[in-house]
Order: C-alpha cells, then structure tokens, then sequence
C-alpha cells in the first residue's frame, strides 16, 4: 500500500443531477484516497461524501460536483451544486433518530473535524460549497 504523501492534491469530478451520482462519487474517493496511502480513512470519507453528494443531487436543480483536497494531513471535501441558499441547518440527532430524511448535515457535523458552507458567486457562476474537513491524525 503506497505511504501518505505530504504533497498537496486536488481532484474535482463534475456530476449529473442524478442520484446514481452518489454511488460514482464513493467509489472515485475510495480510489483516490487508495492511490493516495489513505485507506485509513475512507470509511468516514465514504460517509461524509455521501451525505453531501446526496444533499446537492436531492434538494437543487442542475449538475453538482465533488471535489477532494489534501493539504497538510487534512481531507477537504466540498459538493458544489447551482442553489445559492444556504443548506438547512443540522437537526440534533436525538430528535431525528427516527426522521427518515433530514439527518445527513447532523452526521457531517458529529463525523468531521469542521464543516461550513460558502456562496460562490464568481464568473458568472453561482451556488454554494458545503465542505467538511477529516484530519488525518
């Protein structure tokens, strides 16, 4: 298994609005992450990925991307998708244990180390980022 680089990396894949999209976005972590010497966390990236990917192909209109950032033993992951509202803000996990919808921000915050939302509104291009981050160590 190759060792963790110290190197920074970015990949960004563009994707439909279509659900299937969530399925593509794990397994293409799960290889970068591979190639990269960082197995060890895929299995929360997995997660936080899929919650996010999901959040912008569910509730938006249009195509969505995916983009992964390594720098300095921290994973960023960021979806973008075209809707410049805000994401709605996290339920607490107690009162939505048995809501079949609603809890993906509560596990993107109770999973990661940090996590936030920004506006983009930069060459014509709008929308949001909702991005967490999973530290290495």
């Amino acid at each position: 298994m190759p060792k963790p680089t110290d190197e920074p990396w970015e990949y960004t894949l563009h994707i439909p609005h279509d659900v299937r999209a969530v399925t593509v976005c794990r397994r293409t972590l799960r290889l970068i992450l591979t190639i990269h010497g960082l197995i060890r966390l895929t299995e929360v990236a997995e997660l936080l990925v899929t919650e996010l990917v999901s959040n912008a192909v569910r509730h938006t209109k249009g195509p969505a991307s995916l983009r992964l950032h390594w720098r300095d033993g921290v994973l960023r992951i960021e979806a973008w998708d075209a809707d410049p509202e805000p994401p709605p803000p996290p339920r607490e996990l107690a009162y939505a244990v048995d809501a079949e919808a609603g809890r993906g921000l509560e596990l993107v915050r109770a999973c990661a180390d940090d996590w936030g939302w920004h506006p983009l509104k930069r060459g014509g291009d709008k929308g949001k980022y909702v991005w967490c981050d999973l530290r290495a160590a």
